[in-house]
């Protein structure tokens, strides 16, 4: 079917002729010479008097370069028939631990000793990038929750801001419970089939506003699948702060298993980055649900034929133009050159 995909530009038709009403008459500011003998001289110049063609006539080529112009404006197309566009993939929002804790460097990688929001970016970075169809988000938490990335099919923007999280940029606490209530608030407007939220802490609950296993019974309600992510080495093999205390006494697993059970999610464990590395490819073996269909219509695009219309008819309204001075101009340098004449100078005696 054919169709204008803006319409109503042709309200715009009549502007010119609206124009030359309001608008006051032109002038060159040169003195004009009236004389009778216009249509000899005319002629001389291979062309006649525009004034003997009717308005009509002169007006009707620059009409019709205007209509050509505004067709190509509407946006002419060629729309087919409505289809059905299946989508497919999940709603995944990663929300990472960003608290003090997340600083420890008891974790390898690469036979180097690193910190847990290092690994964290390294492993799980990789996991954003390859969740080809889903549409990934990003939560910050630590003494509060902030939507760092939405929900969005560019993977690679989110794995840069995963990668520039810093400890400490939303506080030194862990609010467990605010992170599941933000993503509960941002998935809810999804697809039930499709809603997962993956969390990461290293730490217990000792922060926010909503308590954990509350906001656990809310993603259970609104159907968001809660898988958490323990990271920290053993306690016995960790590393010590600076007040003699061991970060790995501080994960609260009981609670963070709770979460996963409430929610048809499932707890994992990763003391270092093999079992991290598993842990991905764990997680990697979700299948894409089928999301909601979608109509669209194909359409072919058809404004480059006015378009194209227009620009001829602009070329053969100034060839029309020039052509009679370029024929004037070939036939003077046709015609032999008269010699000036010059009076004679008498000599004094």
């Amino acid at each position: 079917m054919f169709e204008f995909t803006w319409p109503w530009l042709f309200v715009l038709l009549p502007l010119p002729w609206l124009l030359r009403l309001v608008l006051p008459a032109a002038d060159s500011g040169e003195a004009a010479l009236k004389v009778s003998f216009l249509n000899e001289l005319e002629g001389l110049a291979g062309r006649r008097a525009r004034a003997n063609l009717p308005a009509w006539r002169q007006q009707a080529p620059f009409a019709l370069l205007w209509l050509l112009l505004l067709c190509a404006a509407a946006r002419p197309a060629w729309v087919g028939e409505p289809l059905p566009v299946s989508a497919s993939g999940r709603d995944l929002l990663l929300a990472v631990d960003v608290s003090g804790s997340m600083a420890y460097q008891d974790m390898q990688w690469n036979g180097n000793d690193v910190s847990r929001l290092t690994l964290v970016k390294n492993l799980l970075g990789d996991f954003v990038e390859g969740r080809k169809g889903d549409r990934v988000g990003l939560i910050l938490f630590g003494s509060q929750a902030y939507l760092q990335a939405p929900l969005t099919f560019d993977r690679r923007t989110v794995r840069i801001w995963l990668d520039e999280s810093l400890i400490g940029i939303a506080g030194k606490n862990t609010a467990i419970g605010d992170a599941i209530g933000l993503a509960v608030k941002r998935l809810r407007q999804r697809p039930a089939n499709s809603r997962v939220l993956v969390l990461v802490t290293d730490g217990a609950s000792n922060g926010g506003q909503i308590d954990p296993l509350t906001a656990a019974r809310l993603a259970a309600e609104e159907q968001v699948k809660v898988y958490t992510i323990g990271i920290g080495a053993d306690p016995e093999r960790g590393a010590f702060g600076m007040l003699g205390l061991n970060p790995g006494l501080d994960l609260d697993e009981p609670t963070l298993q709770k979460i996963a059970d409430m929610t048809g999610g499932q707890y994992f464990r990763a003391r270092d980055s093999d079992e991290l590395t598993l842990i991905e490819a764990s997680l990697d073996k979700l299948e894409p649900v089928a999301q909601q269909p979608t109509i669209a219509r194909p359409a072919l695009e058809l404004y480059a034929w006015p378009l194209a219309g227009a620009l001829l008819m602009s070329l053969i309204l100034v060839i029309n133009s020039l052509w009679p001075h370029l024929l004037q101009s070939r036939l003077q340098q046709a015609l032999p050159a008269r010699p000036k004449w010059r009076p004679r100078m008498s000599k004094r005696q």
